[in-house]
């Protein structure tokens, strides 16, 4: 006899979405923004490094809340996937300018 129901599958596979969006999604957005604010900022090469890792922590922070404050796993990979995608073009060109 069961004393509880379990979760549909459906519910189950969409919070492990988000949480796959949240863990693998923000480590990646916030270490391309760590990057980026890198190669961007206009200060010594140190403190440009220093500033864009201690700041990766708070782009990580926000890209786990965003992942679970969303309606639908699909927004909530969308939300972090379109920022790294810029982060990386970012990145890119950055990248290149400094090579050319």
């Amino acid at each position: 006899m069961k004393s509880k129901t379990s979760l549909p599958a459906a519910y189950r596979l969409a919070v492990t979405s988000r949480a796959l969006a949240a863990v693998v999604g923000g480590y990646l957005m916030a270490s391309l923004a760590a990057v980026c604010l890198a190669l961007w900022l206009p200060t010594s090469r140190a403190d440009a490094v220093i500033t864009g890792m201690m700041s990766s922590f708070v782009f990580y922070l926000l890209a786990v809340l965003w992942c679970f404050a969303c309606r639908t796993a699909w927004r909530a990979w969308c939300g972090v996937m379109l920022p790294s995608a810029l982060f990386a073009t970012l990145a890119g060109v950055g990248v290149w300018m400094a090579r050319t």
